[in-house]
């Protein structure tokens, strides 16, 4: 996770949603990733969907059902879509998202039960950590829009 969290700063430091992900194949990483979708302009640019096709093109197969993905929050409806999908054995995440996480926070689609394939899940590891980054990070963009509007209204 520590890797994780280290792209999670990338990414700030870019202007992105502070999250980070690696994946791990027998004790390696084998790939790494943080959000770019302000970047690439692309919605589907998430850190966990960014690391998986690293990690596919590393293994040369679209099943990872041998490796573990690391993220520092819990993947969204597409991105734990996409890890049941490529058949991760297991997904560990930092911390919760009760709005719109999809590993038990809004929904659970790693353990779904009419799905194929279901995911073991880790949860909190290095939470604090991961929440801190996040709350920061929304913290400064309110203060920047709250700032941008104000400036506007003077003007």
């Amino acid at each position: 996770m520590g890797e994780a969290l280290r792209l999670a700063t990338r990414a700030y430091e870019a202007e992105e949603v502070p999250v980070g992900a690696i994946v791990v194949r027998a004790g390696r990483i084998i790939a790494r990733a943080f959000n770019q979708v302000e970047l690439l302009k692309d919605a589907t640019a998430h850190a966990e969907m960014l690391a998986i096709t690293q990690a596919l093109e590393a293994v040369g197969d679209w099943r990872l059902n041998d490796c573990t993905l690391y993220v520092t929050k819990e993947p969204c409806p597409m991105c734990a879509g996409a890890a049941v999908h490529v058949r991760f054995g297991r997904v560990v995440f930092g911390v919760g998202d009760a709005k719109g996480g999809a590993a038990g926070g809004a929904l659970n689609l790693l353990q779904f039960p009419g799905l194929n394939h279901h995911c073991d899940i880790t949860r909190g590891v290095r939470e604090e950590e991961c929440r801190a980054m996040l709350l920061s990070f929304f913290s400064e963009r309110r203060a920047l829009n709250k700032t941008a509007k104000e400036t506007q209204a003077a003007d």
